[in-house]
């Protein structure tokens, strides 16, 4: 396969990666060939894939949204993902425009984009990093040069964490995390459950199990205990068209095939 001019040398472009399949569901121009050949596998398997992504993307606006309602105005993203339409920062910034925002992604693709859109913001920035290496993000340069953590920060963690590595506790990541975080800030995510329709998620699993990125969902149980130390909003952990939704309509007759289970907490 022949390297785009714009993919950087150390990116393996042999092998399909979480964040190209996503900026492919999603429309993106970001991806290469053979993250679009296991993505139209995957849309095969697993038809909702798609509205997964478009749907998660939803609630992340609304998530920002509602954090910024609540006087949050800087933001840690992890596993942001290839830049595309409707990022934190232009989320945020377009209600606040002092809005501060640092993205984290282990995908080359995904940084090196970032770093192109974000030139000539000086409120946003992105690291490339692994979202596990808790002490390489918190201690790096960009996070304590454009994060305050005497203040609320809204941590968002949307579909990512079910992309951990199995040795890897997302509960004992999140809780490095949640210590430096100060008093009324917030934890947003979303996450992949096998409480739906288990044959696509089963085919899910099998097939990203092909990428440099396999995949891991969760129980409710198991993703609401993702919140240790955080208060749950309402409505709790819901699937992702019923956080917030912004119409009735929004939330439709099956909710359930968004595919993910979503919420957000504050530390008290």
């Amino acid at each position: 396969m022949e390297r785009p001019a714009w993919a950087p040398r150390e990116v393996d472009i042999e092998k399909a990666s979480a964040a190209r399949l996503y900026d492919y569901f999603l429309g993106g121009s970001y991806n290469f060939e053979v993250d679009r050949a296991l993505g139209r596998q995957i849309e095969q398997a697993a038809p909702g894939v798609p509205q997964f992504a478009f749907l998660n993307r939803s609630y992340l606006r609304r998530a920002v949204c509602y954090l910024l309602s609540r006087g949050v105005d800087q933001f840690l993203d992890l596993g942001s993902g290839i830049p595309t339409a409707g990022n934190v920062h232009e989320i945020a910034q377009n209600i606040n425009p002092d809005a501060k925002v640092v993205y984290v992604d282990n995908e080359p693709v995904a940084v090196a984009h970032a770093d192109l859109l974000l030139e000539d913001n000086p409120n946003a920035v992105a690291i490339e990093a692994d979202l596990a290496d808790t002490g390489y993000v918190l201690g790096h340069e960009k996070t304590r040069g454009l994060l305050d953590f005497s203040r609320p920060i809204g941590l968002l963690a949307v579909a990512v964490l079910h992309f951990l590595p199995p040795g890897v506790d997302p509960l004992a990541v999140l809780a490095e995390y949640r210590r430096v975080l100060s008093a009324g800030s917030y934890l947003a995510l979303s996450h992949l459950t096998h409480e739906v329709d288990s044959d696509q998620v089963n085919q899910i699993t099998r097939l990203y199990a092909q990428s440099q990125n396999p995949i891991q969902p969760r129980g409710r149980g198991e993703i609401i205990a993702l919140f240790t130390g955080f208060d749950l909003v309402e409505p709790g952990v819901v699937f992702t068209p019923v956080w917030h939704p912004e119409s009735p309509e929004d939330v439709g007759e099956h909710p359930d095939r968004s595919g993910a289970l979503v919420g957000v907490g504050r530390k008290a």
